[in-house]
Order: structure tokens, then sequence, then C-alpha cells
């Protein structure tokens, strides 16, 4: 009797990010490399680099620094039409906004939710979804790409995320 999960195959993904106004903007790119474990059940590790610029339109001053990390996804998808997910990602900033440090740090995410998911011809899928980051750290890159608020005009940590997985075995 055996109780490891057998691999049935393996996939590659990949999501973006871009934002931007007057004030400055960022992009980023992931990537994923996924395990397929039984037919509906995917899970591997992740990569993300991410470049952000501000310009102050006050001053005229203009800065750009690069936030980089890795991390670990796992989806289960379910009559190829909905995805429910979690994603942790280790993020690395070269700034600190709490006083406790100063310098690079490295801030965590803990990504849940779930959308939509479809896989075409057995060889390519769209996900797009809304992740809540549960950790929601105050150091954390992601806080860019919140797009609520609450009734009191604080910030939901709510990301869109749009992934597209393509069958490699």
């Amino acid at each position: 009797t055996s109780f490891a999960q057998q691999i049935e195959g393996t996939e590659v993904g990949f999501d973006g990010y871009f934002g931007a106004s007057t004030n400055g903007g960022s992009f980023s790119i992931g990537a994923k490399y996924g395990m397929k474990f039984q037919e509906n059940f995917i899970a591997g590790p992740s990569l993300r680099i991410q470049r952000n610029w501000t310009k102050n339109t006050f001053t005229g001053i203009s800065g750009s620094y690069n936030v980089y990390g890795f991390g670990a996804f796992a989806h289960g998808r379910f009559g190829n039409v909905l995805f429910a997910g979690a994603e942790f990602e280790l993020m690395r900033s070269p700034f600190a906004t709490s006083t406790v440090s100063s310098g690079p740090v490295w801030s965590p995410a803990l990504f849940l939710g779930g959308g939509y998911s479809q896989e075409f011809n057995e060889k390519f899928r769209i996900n797009a979804g809304v992740m809540y980051d549960v950790i929601n750290h105050i150091n954390s890159p992601f806080r860019q790409g919140y797009f609520m608020r609450n009734a009191n005009n604080v910030l939901i940590p709510l990301i869109y995320r749009i992934a597209f997985f393509f069958v490699l075995t």
C-alpha cells in the first residue's frame, strides 16, 4: 500500500500586474511551476519580480526600485469552470515602512481566493480570480495593487489575478 501522490502532469503558469498613475506605478510578472496531482489539484513553487516607480509631481523628483521573491501555490479546479486556491509569496523589498527595520526586508503574503478557470484543448488554461491577502503585511509590495476600500476608506487587501497555464507533460 502506498500513500504517495502520483504526479499526473506538469504545467507552467504566468500572471502579471500593471498599475500606473501620474505619481508612479508598478508592474510584476509571476511564474509558477505546477505538478498535477489527480485531475483537479495542482501545486508547486513560484517566483515573482516587480518593478515600481514613483514621481513627485510637486518636486519633480522620481525614482524606481525592484522587488523580487519566491513562494508556493496550490489550486483546486472544479468542473472546468471554477478554481479555489492558496498562494504564499515571500518578497524582498528595498524599503521598510515600519520603524523596526531600516533597509531591505522580506515581506510575506498569503493569498486565499478563487474564481473562473477554463481549460482549452488540454494544452492551455486561464484562471481569473480575486485573492485576499490574509497576512496583509505592512511592507507588502502588493499593497499598491489593492483595489477596494471599506466604509472608512481603508484599503481591503484584495487583488485580482489572471494566470495563464501551459501544459508541459
